[in-house]
């Protein structure tokens, strides 16, 4: 039976539960992804979403901090979470579906100002972070499993506005695109939404600091769905939900969509 899913770094799932609600109103996917969800995972207005059909729920939480959660509409088994780079924050979460599809959802350190280990530890976080998610895919070869989250890395040149100006910009910087990629390669992930827009500029984040966010586009890549090769030919109709950014009071990232006949 076929599914949708989509990913969204809500920033703040109480804060904007009503936008929650509109997303699942008007576009249904079977599984939505959330993450920056600062909240207990007690706190999250689970009962809000669960009256439009989204029983089921795994999540790991913090007080105002971080947070993923998985709502889905078809059952959901619980199957971990990992701590990468020994942080303690609320990063990772992987749930099951019935039809044996694990779903690992992810919110990667966005790893402060400057791009240097040495002058920011959030760098060498996010850089340490990333190199055990790749250790981890190494060992574990993962199947049948779909990966999505904020990535927190855009990865392409047509993932970012401008691609010489971003190389020194944290999420585009050459080492975390190198590292963004040693960690794909190694659990042997397709990255399915350029799978399905393979050329063109695709944004899923537009910062806050441009009010003038749809017509300057200066747009990142942040948010992914990748999938492992055994069920990534079953996947189609990727799409970024961009209206979604200016929705009143919105998250400034828009949420990412890819359907799967599984």
């Amino acid at each position: 039976m076929p599914f949708t899913l989509a990913t969204w770094n809500i920033n703040s799932v109480r804060l904007r539960a009503g936008l929650v609600e509109k997303l699942l109103s008007e576009e249904a996917p079977d599984v939505l992804c959330l993450q920056e969800c600062k909240s207990p995972v007690e706190k999250i207005p689970h009962d809000v979403f669960a009256a439009l059909g989204y029983h089921y729920m795994v999540a790991r939480g913090e007080k105002g901090y971080n947070g993923v959660a998985i709502l889905s509409k078809r059952p959901l088994e619980d199957v971990g979470d990992k701590d990468f780079a020994n942080l303690g924050h609320a990063r990772h979460v992987a749930a099951k579906l019935e039809n044996g599809t694990t779903i690992h959802n992810f919110y990667v350190p966005a790893g402060g100002d400057v791009p240097d280990r040495e002058k920011n530890v959030k760098f060498g976080q996010k850089l340490d972070y990333v190199a055990e998610m790749r250790d981890w895919f190494a060992a574990e070869r993962p199947e049948k499993a779909v990966l999505v989250g904020d990535l927190n890395i855009a990865p392409l040149e047509d993932d970012v506005w401008d691609h010489k100006k971003m190389l020194k910009v944290i999420s585009h910087t050459p080492v975390e695109v190198e590292a963004l990629e040693q960690a794909q390669e190694a659990g042997g992930w397709v990255d399915v939404t350029r799978k399905d827009v393979p050329v063109g500029k695709l944004y899923s984040w537009w910062s806050y600091r441009a009010r003038d966010w749809d017509e300057a586009d200066k747009g990142r890549r942040l948010d992914h769905v990748w999938a492992t090769p055994d069920i990534v030919n079953a996947s189609h109709s990727s799409r970024v939900l961009r209206h979604a950014r200016g929705w009143e009071k919105p998250s400034d990232h828009a949420p990412v969509f890819a359907t799967f006949d599984l």
